[in-house]
């Protein structure tokens, strides 16, 4: 069966990304297998099989590439959004980044001072293990829909490549039962984040 994946939660939730498209979710048990998007020099665990959706991203006058892989099982959607900047757009990458994180944790009413965050690391492909931090946030809403969301982002400078700029994330649609920070460290979550490598 299909889900919809609107336009307004992509937006709203920080994938900044303004399309939609369908999204399976026919079992509700994880199906994990080890997606490789040679093209976004990154592979991923996903537990599904994940929709793929490329766009070109305006900013600053250009057309920058983007990419969505996502998949949504019962109240979660798991997703890797990848901006590539050419070689001579690498100047970019700061300023773009800092507004995609400031987009998201606004929505939050949340900043980089108080956001619940905590330090992690991934493994490039070479096993070097680099530093990353992790956000925990909590969208309030009026309405009886609680979401909450781990967010990573993910800046790697590729000679004679330019630039990548991913973002991981895992949005529950649903009350949470614990703290964020508590309930995103559960296996079935931790997996997606331990097991994404860029290239």
């Amino acid at each position: 069966m299909g889900l919809a994946l609107s336009k307004r939660i992509l937006k709203k939730f920080g994938v900044a990304l303004a399309f939609g498209f369908l999204l399976s979710a026919c079992s509700p048990k994880l199906d994990w297998r080890t997606v490789q998007s040679p093209q976004e020099d990154y592979s991923a665990l996903f537990p599904g099989k994940p929709e793929k959706i490329e766009r070109k991203l305006p900013y600053q006058n250009q057309e920058i590439p983007q990419t969505l892989e996502a998949v949504k099982i019962e109240d979660d959607i798991y997703s890797v959004s990848t901006i590539h900047l050419g070689k001579d757009q690498v100047a970019l990458a700061p300023k773009l980044l800092e507004q995609l994180q400031g987009n998201l944790l606004n929505r939050a009413n949340a900043n980089f001072e108080n956001a619940v965050t905590e330090d992690a690391s991934y493994q490039a492909a070479n096993r070097q293990r680099l530093p990353t931090k992790d956000y925990f946030l909590e969208f309030k809403s009026t309405g009886a829909i609680e979401q909450s969301m781990r967010v990573r982002w993910i800046t790697r400078i590729v000679p004679d490549n330019g630039a990548w700029i991913y973002q991981i994330s895992v949005l529950h649609t649903a009350p949470a039962r614990v703290a964020a920070k508590q309930f995103f460290s559960e296996e079935a979550y931790s997996n997606f984040f331990d097991e994404f490598h860029p290239e």
